[in-house]
């Protein structure tokens, strides 16, 4: 007879329970894990809500500066615009002076072209091309809406100091001469606007205009070499020298 009969039971009642306990420890096991890989998931989503979090703080952040920077900008902008209106405003006051000074000065500016005009027909008759050129370049610029008045005034006052320097200037040059029998090449010397006289490139005959009569009166020859001399002072051919020339014919000897 078994000394252990009731030992040998209880072994018996644990090895066939075993198989009953191990059911419910794999079933926590894998509860164990499984919350192990949500609380891991859930983990990984934290920490990327987290950097999500830090990205949209630091997009805040640069929104934040953006808009004080474009505040200060706009502000800027407003300034500059209210300049640019009051600057815009002073050149509308000065296109309107323009305007009123064109009004003023334009027909100021065309009696000064006529009054040129018959400076140069009362004149001694030099240089009647280059002077009746300029002239009429100044009567073709009055109406030209592409040309500025400042322009047109400056080219004027031109016309007017070439004209004034006339009465200052030695000067001679070859031209023709008109007359009844034909025109003949000869010299002409200007004594500012004093005396206008002609010498014919032979040198027997000399002239000079008279504006009383608005002819040329022949001088006699007595005249004729410092006459000759005289044009050679005024072409730089000849010193500077002193010489006598008849201004006005005192009497009828003077003139032939």
């Amino acid at each position: 007879m078994n000394p252990f009969p009731f030992r040998s039971l209880g072994i018996a009642l644990l090895l066939g329970s075993t198989p009953l306990l191990a059911a419910p420890l794999d079933a926590a096991l894998d509860e164990s894990q499984r919350l192990a890989a949500e609380a891991k998931a859930s983990q990984a989503r934290i920490e990327q809500l987290d950097d999500a979090s830090r990205a949209m703080l630091g997009e805040y952040r640069n929104a934040l500066q953006q808009a004080e920077a474009l505040k200060g900008y706009n502000a800027q902008l407003r300034e500059l615009v209210a300049a640019q209106r009051k600057e815009l405003a002073g050149y509308q006051q000065q296109l309107d002076g323009i305007e009123r000074t064109q009004e003023a000065v334009t027909p100021q500016m065309r009696r000064m072209v006529e009054v040129l005009g018959q400076f140069v027909a009362a004149d001694l008759p030099f240089l009647p091309e280059e002077r009746s050129d300029r002239l009429a370049q100044l009567q073709e610029l009055l109406p030209r809406a592409d040309v500025s008045l400042a322009e047109k005034y400056r080219r004027i006052l031109e016309a007017y100091q070439v004209e004034s320097d006339y009465g200052r200037t030695l000067e001679a040059w070859r031209g023709e001469l008109a007359s009844e029998a034909g025109t003949r090449s000869v010299e002409f010397l200007r004594l500012g606007r004093t005396m206008l006289y002609y010498q014919t490139l032979d040198g027997h005959e000399s002239g000079w205009w008279n504006p009383q009569s608005g002819s040329w009166q022949l001088l006699d020859g007595a005249a004729r070499r410092p006459l000759h001399q005289a044009i050679a002072i005024a072409r730089q051919e000849q010193a500077p020298a002193l010489l006598e020339l008849p201004v006005r014919p005192l009497n009828q000897e003077a003139v032939r």
